[in-house]
């Protein structure tokens, strides 16, 4: 391994699978949505003994939920980290909360699977308390503390490149669309190669934002490491929080999905939480900027508000 790639899950401070703050008791079951793909069968076990019943988790002792698992005490502390906690006691804690919450409120009666033959109505009931839980489980388990650090460096970035193929390619769209209309400078080659020799253009006080699901897109990653090698600031958009992308990112922003389905692949369910995270990037820059971010947002929708109808305001 190179020796400037970053460590999987290296934090600032604390141990190590700890990134930023401490994950809220809601964000748990996000966590092990986001995770469990990427874990070993044993500490699946673990995973979705917690998030499936945590009153009854939460009362047991490590040995006892190795025992309940099948797993042993070593399992269970490693998951307790994998999921952003220090050790399994903060995760008991956790546990506990999230245990209060469930029983202040009730458990949704619908499910997400969608079927061939399901009426339109099911459909659209679905897919809505879908989008719901994706951008709730994102919001849950967002850190904030690697968020706020990414706002800082793109509101003083000399310019922004952002890396997306596919959806996630949309979504990079959106995300630099945003920056142009405060008056940022940010560009979202579409084309892998462009996105390296645009990458290799990057210096210190420059930002790239690589953004993908899987976190293994070969044609995210290379641009991003690129940059990454030439001293700009680097943030990853990802479901995938241990995945290749991190290797070379400066701050890692973790999004949620739904279960994948025939009907719904990663790549529709994931842009969801993508889109969210890049309005919370938008939105914390244009406040740390808003003395120029104002008046260009006013100009921009004056120049356009005549085609869509929306009188010019007079001088």
């Amino acid at each position: 391994m190179p020796e400037n790639v970053k460590e999987t899950f290296a934090p600032a401070t604390g141990p190590a699978g700890q990134r930023g703050s401490v994950p809220a008791p809601a964000a748990l079951v996000a966590k092990v949505r986001t995770l469990a793909p990427t874990m070993t069968r044993s500490m699946q076990r673990v995973a979705e003994a917690v998030a499936g019943d945590p009153a009854g988790c939460a009362a047991l002792t490590v040995t006892g939920l190795a025992e309940r698992t099948g797993t042993s005490e070593a399992t269970v502390v490693r998951t307790a980290r994998l999921l952003g906690y220090p050790g399994y006691r903060d995760l008991r804690l956790a546990l506990a909360g999230l245990a209060a919450q469930q029983q202040s409120g009730g458990s949704p009666a619908i499910t997400t699977d969608i079927a061939v033959d399901d009426p339109i109505a099911d459909v659209v009931a679905k897919l809505a308390y879908d989008e719901q839980q994706t951008l709730a489980d994102t919001a849950a388990g967002l850190d904030t503390v690697q968020l706020g650090a990414a706002v800082t460096a793109l509101a003083a970035a000399r310019r922004t490149d952002v890396y997306g193929i596919g959806a996630s390619g949309l979504v990079a769209q959106d995300l630099t669309q945003k920056l142009l209309r405060i008056g940022l400078i940010a560009h979202a080659p579409g084309d892998p190669h462009l996105a390296v020799t645009n990458a290799v253009q990057l210096r210190a006080g420059d930002v790239a934002v690589a953004i993908t699901h899987s976190g293994s897109t070969g044609d995210v990653i290379e641009p991003l490491r690129v940059a990454f090698e030439h001293g700009a600031t680097t943030v990853a958009i990802t479901g995938r929080p241990d995945s290749p992308v991190t290797q070379y990112a400066d701050h890692v922003l973790t999004t949620a999905t739904s279960r994948e389905t025939e009907l719904r692949p990663a790549a529709m369910s994931s842009r969801t939480s993508q889109l969210l995270v890049v309005d919370c990037l938008f939105v914390g820059v244009a406040q740390r900027t808003y003395d120029t971010a104002g008046p260009a947002l006013a100009a921009s929708y004056e120049a356009l508000a005549h085609r869509h109808g929306a009188p010019r305001a007079r001088p």
